[in-house]
């Protein structure tokens, strides 16, 4: 699922949403996704309702009077006109009524004391009748009068990373990102406004919280700034808690186990997000990916299906988890000393030569070369460039994958022009090593022949001419 988008274009069965290049992170399918996007509608769906709620309840002006003080002065329409043209909006059923009766309501009074309250709740009538472009130019109305309004910017926030989910846009992603950060700053200035109790302010804090963390966590994961990714994602999924959505337990995950280094913690959640993933197509897809993650931790699978079990029971690790890492692998010098007492120079390939020849390993350098040097060798190897009288080599398949020679061979005599290798082809040879360098590696070697191809003829040298006389 990468994001992380990736670099090539996904065929229409895939949906990265991983932040990584493909095959490194996990891919859910089409239909996991679309199972994800319907397992987080009802979060944003409750936050419009909350919205419609809050804001219905209007007290006639006659029956203002003598109220208890509330934090913020109620909002009163005072004019009995307004008043039913805004209540007849309110309290039609359909969300296509409602909304046409909404937009007539702030077209009629553009100045109303209840305008922001208005378009609240028509961006809640266009998300109940489907209509997301009238929804998102809503919203967007809607900050542009009151820039903290928190749902509009958690309703902008959650779709934009949906849509750049669904489709890899980026401009999405950076837009759920900028939305996301401005709620994070807006949640820390709004007031509670009269008409709204106490318990459902801090729920409304609560979960637009939850939507922003998760909008800006994923703006940073898609730019592979895995520590801002990773702090986002924690914040929400912490306050969250056991309700801590699928999504943003994955995402966390990646930006846990992409990072350099790997934070141990993102094992605990891609093992819950593998349990808790939305159908088996996607719980064997993440399970796999947390498994090889583990094992190259770890460097070893010894308790990733103790790890799957207890992470299924909680989102979020016990105080103090982590996962002892695999012990440091031998250093180059070490690795060559191991070789040259286990196998025989004359058996070994080039790579492996290589490796001891530039380990820093004096002594098992000196064991490779004194065995090979100015001795015919015959060897395959990729073509980086090649002339007439030199060839320029990878003898090893990282030094080909990275278009680096490692070898350079000059011919014993020059070969047919027809003969010369092409580069990317793949050629034997045999020659002699000559002369080296560890670092960057570079094997010399002479007198080199292509077996079974003769050599070019020698030329003549052409037949002396007289100077013409001088007239």
């Amino acid at each position: 699922m990468s994001q992380f988008f990736p670099s090539r274009r996904m065929s229409r069965h895939e949906s990265d949403i991983a932040p990584s290049a493909p095959g490194r992170n996990p891919v859910l399918s089409t239909e996991s996704l679309k199972e994800l996007f319907e397992m987080k509608k009802p979060l944003v769906t409750m936050l419009l309702m909350m919205a419609t709620v809050a804001i219905q309840p209007l007290a006639l002006p006659s029956l203002a009077a003598g109220q208890a003080a509330a934090p913020q002065q109620k909002k009163e329409i005072k004019d009995p006109a307004e008043y039913n043209a805004y209540v007849n909006a309110v309290q039609q059923a359909d969300p296509k009524a409602k909304a046409t009766a909404l937009q007539s309501f702030l077209q009629t009074y553009p100045n109303s004391v209840m305008k922001t309250d208005a378009m609240e709740l028509l961006m809640a009538a266009y998300q109940q009748a489907g209509d997301q472009q009238n929804m998102l130019q809503t919203a967007q109305q809607i900050i542009q009068v009151e820039p903290n309004n928190v749902r509009a910017l958690a309703l902008l926030a959650y779709t934009y990373r949906m849509m750049a989910l669904q489709t890899g846009n980026k401009d999405n992603a950076a837009q759920a990102a900028q939305y996301g950060q401005k709620g994070l700053t807006a949640l820390q200035v709004i007031q509670k406004p009269a008409e709204v109790s106490d318990a459902d302010f801090e729920k409304l804090k609560k979960e637009t919280q939850i939507i922003f963390d998760g909008a800006a966590g994923f703006g940073a994961l898609n730019t592979k700034d895995y520590a801002t990714a990773q702090k986002d994602f924690e914040d929400g999924v912490n306050l969250a808690g056991a309700n801590a959505s699928f999504l943003d337990v994955y995402q966390l995950a990646l930006a846990d186990l992409e990072a350099n280094p790997v934070n141990p913690k993102g094992l605990w959640y891609i093992a819950h997000a593998a349990a808790t993933a939305p159908n088996d197509q996607a719980k064997k897809q993440l399970g796999d990916y947390g498994r090889k993650k583990y094992n190259k931790f770890h460097g070893s699978e010894q308790g990733w299906p103790e790890l799957l079990t207890a992470a299924a029971a909680s989102p979020t690790p016990p105080q103090g988890f982590t996962v002892a890492p695999a012990p440091p692998p031998p250093s180059p010098a070490e690795q060559a000393a191991d070789l040259v007492k286990s196998k025989e120079v004359k058996d070994m390939s080039f790579a492996e030569w290589q490796l001891v020849l530039s380990s820093g390993n004096q002594d098992a350098a000196d064991k490779v070369w004194n065995t090979i040097h100015d001795k015919q060798i015959q060897l395959v190897a990729f073509v980086i460039s090649a002339s007439r009288t030199k060839l320029e080599l990878a003898g090893s398949t990282d030094d080909n994958d990275a278009h680096k020679a490692d070898i350079t061979v000059t011919m014993a005599t020059p070969i047919p022009a027809a003969k010369v290798p092409k580069e990317g082809a793949t050629v034997q040879f045999q020659a002699a090593p000559d002369t080296y360098t560890p670092n960057p590696f570079m094997m010399n070697m002479k007198d080199g022949e292509l077996p079974g191809v003769a050599a070019a003829p020698a030329h003549k040298p052409a037949g002396a001419h007289k100077k013409p006389a001088a007239q």
